[in-house]
């Protein structure tokens, strides 16, 4: 049966290689970058797959919170159910790491840019949805200042606290939402797997991204998943683990919740008062 699935940053490494095994297997893809050019090659390339699956296209900067919006605003309008939805988009090194929003941009788009999107999408995922978000073997504690962008670290340190507080909070909501949402559910793909990423972080070709491709793919439609909310899956001994111990605790994990709903509030009260 095809699924409607959302791949954010689908136009390189991972989520490109996900987003083209989907498309060959019959499914609607939405695609999404921030390119617009690169974009639009990719949608070109997809959409001459055979195996029937059609895509479309959203442009979108995750560094943004208003973009992040307008990408669940798009998202919304053009459908009334998402299958799936895979947060994929990430980042290590940037040349400013400071945001539009005044956050630490690892934070912003690993962590906070998945969040909401994930809150304002859970209308369409429903009961029967997917969320399954891109974790990593880097996991370090998470500083709540760093997250609320009043505090500076290394790429290293933002990286693997970005993706601790994503593992986390994709615990705390599964938890809390328990069957009245959609299986949230938090990966790390398979580690120095060949992206853009790990070349532009550790200077080395990495392995074939089909595999991470495939356990996104086996995450987003495979049954051994539709259980497995508030479990982390580690594709590095390609099974369910344990996470960092942080992302097991419930206070740790909903004070990293309630940072992200504070930054969140804060922004769009500063957006609403230069409007």
């Amino acid at each position: 049966m095809q699924k409607t699935i959302l791949v954010t940053g689908s136009t390189d490494g991972i989520g490109l290689e996900t987003a083209r095994m989907l498309v060959s297997q019959g499914h609607y893809v939405l695609l999404h970058g921030r390119n617009p050019a690169k974009l639009e090659d990719v949608e070109k390339t997809l959409s001459g797959l055979p195996g029937g699956g059609h895509v479309e296209s959203y442009v979108a900067d995750l560094s943004r919170m208003a973009d992040v919006e307008a990408l669940a605003k798009a998202v919304a309008e053009k459908h009334d159910k998402l299958d799936v939805l895979i947060n994929n988009a990430g980042v290590f090194r940037v040349p400013d790491p400071i945001s539009q929003d005044g956050l630490d941009v690892r934070f912003a788009v690993n962590t906070i840019a998945p969040y909401l999107l994930t809150q304002r999408l859970l209308p369409l995922l429903g009961t029967s949805g997917r969320v399954i978000n891109l974790s990593s073997a880097a996991q370090s504690p998470v500083d709540p200042k760093a997250l609320a962008g009043r505090g500076r670290l290394s790429d290293g340190e933002a990286y693997a606290q970005s993706k601790l507080a994503l593992t986390m909070w994709s615990r705390s909501v599964a938890l809390s939402l328990k069957d009245k949402g959609p299986a949230i559910i938090a990966v790390n793909p398979r580690s120095m797997l060949g992206s853009k990423m790990v070349k532009q972080a550790y200077g080395v070709a990495g392995g074939d991204l089909r595999i991470g491709a495939e356990i996104l793919t086996r995450a987003a439609l495979a049954d051994e998943f539709a259980t497995a909310s508030g479990k982390y899956f580690d594709n590095d001994i390609g099974q369910f683990a344990s996470p960092h111990p942080d992302a097991l605790d419930p206070q740790k994990s909903e004070e990293i919740v309630r940072v992200i709903e504070a930054v969140w509030a804060e922004i769009t009260q500063s957006n609403e008062n230069h409007l």
